[in-house]
């Protein structure tokens, strides 16, 4: 009995909260918000908020259409998969002081399952069999490599800093070390690593100007070009997913002790707050800045955002 309700537990984490349902609600939602907030800095009115909602259930009727030269398998399970990764990395990061998975290596897990969603654009790009597609999955590869460099040195220079002469990758002691020390984002040192993953989390979900791969007024989408339907509704939807995912993921590492001793729904209520303010400095980013290009977006990242990763770690393995 016990292992049944062990297992109707975890499913309910992963299909309904903190997973797929809730991941994909807030994202939709963070979605419209961040076209909302760019258009007003515009002068526009903008879609409604629930206009990405409205957008997916939309594609979700329209019918899909299956290249002739495409790998039907991997066409239609590239989405899925990069959903499923989405869903489940959400269960390594506090919500309201609770997480539904925890272990000793959170960080690692994460870092690799928020990889799999581009890997599967790339994989399900490619597997269109469409030679347009392959101007977008090469920038796809690129903008990958230019982002992950600073990404793995943010995580270093927190497990560094909260693990004093050892490095820590778990999000609940990551977690309890900010209740007792204070957000990681007020203390000097991780000012530079907050602000490099701060430019990371745009590039990371693709949104203006860091969205050199599926550019739709220079490339048509990229490697969605050929896509239709359903299985480009689950990858927009994965792209809002990520949206959330991110952005709550700066919130627990570097805002984690700010929501300390205060009752749940109030907790979920300043989790949401915050992911909020990180979106709205992502669309403030959107709105002001002309999108980058594939050689310029390397090159920033590589050394301009790298560079604050790297002073934050150095900083903090002096033991400042």
């Amino acid at each position: 009995m016990l292992n049944i309700t062990n297992i109707l537990m975890l499913l309910f984490f992963v299909l309904v909260f903190p997973g797929a349902l809730f991941t994909s609600a807030v994202g939709l939602w963070l979605a419209g918000v961040d076209r909302k907030v760019v258009a007003r800095m515009q002068h526009r009115i903008g879609p409604p908020i629930r206009q990405p909602l409205y957008d997916f259930l939309k594609l979700l009727g329209k019918e899909t259409i299956i290249p002739h030269a495409a790998n039907k398998t991997v066409y239609l399970g590239a989405p899925i998969v990069g959903f499923i990764s989405l869903a489940m990395i959400m269960l390594f990061i506090p919500i309201m002081g609770f997480t539904a998975v925890s272990g000793s290596a959170d960080l690692i897990v994460i870092l690799y399952l928020i990889t799999i969603p581009g890997v599967a654009l790339i994989v399900g790009g490619s597997s269109s069999g469409s030679p347009y597609a392959g101007i977008g999955i090469s920038r796809e590869m690129v903008t990958m490599m230019a982002y992950e460099l600073p990404f793995v040195l943010v995580l270093l220079a927190v497990a560094r800093k909260v693990g004093g002469g050892a490095l820590v990758f778990s999000m609940q002691d990551i977690a309890a070390w900010q209740a007792a020390n204070g957000s990681l984002l007020f203390h000097w040192s991780m000012i530079p690593a907050a602000l490099a993953m701060l430019l990371v989390v745009p590039a990371e979900v693709g949104t203006q100007p860091f969205d050199v791969a599926e550019a739709e007024t220079e490339i048509c989408e990229g490697p969605l070009v050929e896509y239709s339907g359903a299985p480009l509704g689950l990858f927009k939807l994965n792209t809002a997913m990520k949206m959330f995912v991110m952005s709550g993921l700066f919130t627990a590492l570097f805002l984690g002790g700010l929501g300390t001793g205060i009752v749940a729904l109030d907790a979920l209520i300043f989790v949401l707050i915050c992911t909020l303010v990180v979106i709205l400095c992502i669309s403030t980013i959107h709105a002001v800045t002309a999108r980058l290009k594939i050689e310029h977006l390397f090159k920033f990242y590589w050394t301009f955002v790298a560079g604050l990763a790297l002073l934050s770690l150095i900083l903090v393995w002096c033991g400042l």
